[in-house]
């Protein structure tokens, strides 16, 4: 059975990948950005891609295409900026005209009735009060039909080696369809997949250094100080070893406590902190690597990301980092493209 993916805001293609590792098919994506088009285009050659904004799309575009797949599943991953916690502005215009990015996903279901809909983001969209673009979206779904369920689910939980909190939507038209079941529970004997299995066997690099055999595995500069701090810090520590001298203005300050474990190394034996679109630099989050006296390297976060390592990404490393951090984990995305499609050999006949 073929399952058509139509992935809007594709970004450089987790989701697709996901999705193709479990046997579907991606047909159609569609994003606006330069650098994570080239990455999608480059390795999904197969597949038409848009480099436009949706809100630019003609959506008789995709009437070809649609016809051409008995089954159709439409992803529909819009930005989370606005609605991250890390999100401390006040709204601007862009930031405003962000959240109606669903609401251009919703007139394409109008139009083309997918048989599966898939939605991820940030767990903050439905904090929204009252109507929101949520709500919206959900009740639109419920008329035309679909039977939507809505949740947070921690990636760990699916086998990825990281702590993602992730909201998401999962609607057919072919009746109820629940989120897979859970495949890792330290609880019940599976324990969480670990840093270690994910990145140990990638050759050491020093900061600011590429590998020259291996993709994308290349690591941010440090400056002086910087290089000093992450000596400083012990295998699997925090920034709490480090002398005085080292320490930021802002650490000094009376009664300041957070971000503890921003310049802080991960733990080899347990899941990743959830990586961001800055996963790749020691200030910004605890990603340095736990033994190595650098950050994590692009390809180190891909395969946090579960990214196989023949999937290349292109762009300065500041844009290969945000391409992951916005990524949907290929992992999760393979399990539920893989319970899409027991489920459509059930019911979508």
């Amino acid at each position: 059975m073929s399952i058509g993916v139509f992935d809007f805001f594709s970004g450089c293609g987790g989701t697709s990948k996901g999705f193709q590792q479990a046997g579907l098919t991606p047909a159609f994506a569609l994003d606006f950005d330069g650098d994570a088009a080239t990455t999608y285009k480059r390795n999904f050659p197969n597949t038409v891609f848009s480099k436009t904004d949706i809100r630019n799309l003609n959506p008789d575009e995709l009437a070809e295409l649609n016809a051409a797949h008995d089954i159709t599943l439409f992803c529909g991953c819009a930005p989370c900026q606005p609605f991250t916690r890390q999100n401390t502005k006040k709204p601007t215009t862009r930031a405003d005209s962000r959240r109606s990015l669903l609401s251009h996903f919703g007139f394409l279901i109008d139009k083309y009735m997918p048989d599966y809909i898939f939605v991820e983001n940030v767990p903050g969209i439905q904090r929204v009060a009252g109507n929101s673009t949520l709500t919206r979206f959900k009740s639109r779904l419920v008329s035309l039909g679909y039977t939507p369920t809505v949740g947070v689910i921690e990636s760990q939980r699916y086998g990825v080696p990281q702590r993602r909190r992730r909201l998401v939507l999962l609607a057919s038209k072919h009746g109820p369809i629940k989120f897979p079941e859970e495949t890792h529970n330290p609880d019940f004997g599976v324990p969480f997949s670990t840093v270690r299995e994910w990145i140990s066997h990638l050759p050491p690099i020093k900061a600011g250094e590429t590998h020259p055999n291996v993709l994308n595995h290349r690591a941010a500069n440090l400056s002086e100080t910087n290089l000093k701090r992450i000596k400083a810090t012990p295998s699997e520590g925090t920034r709490a070893s480090w002398p005085a001298e080292l320490h930021l203005d802002c650490h000094a300050k009376a009664g300041y406590s957070g971000h503890s474990d921003v310049y802080g190394r991960l733990r080899w034996d347990g899941p990743a902190t959830g990586l961001t679109t800055r996963c790749i630099s020691l200030s910004n989050g605890r990603y340095g690597h736990p033994e190595q006296d650098r950050a994590i390297s692009v390809r180190e976060a891909a395969a946090l990301q579960t990214f196989p390592e023949d999937f290349e990404f292109f762009g300065s490393m500041n844009s290969q980092a945000k391409q992951i951090g916005n990524a949907v984990p290929v992992l999760l995305a393979k399990i539920f493209g893989d319970h899409i499609l027991a489920h459509a050999k059930k019911h979508a006949r």
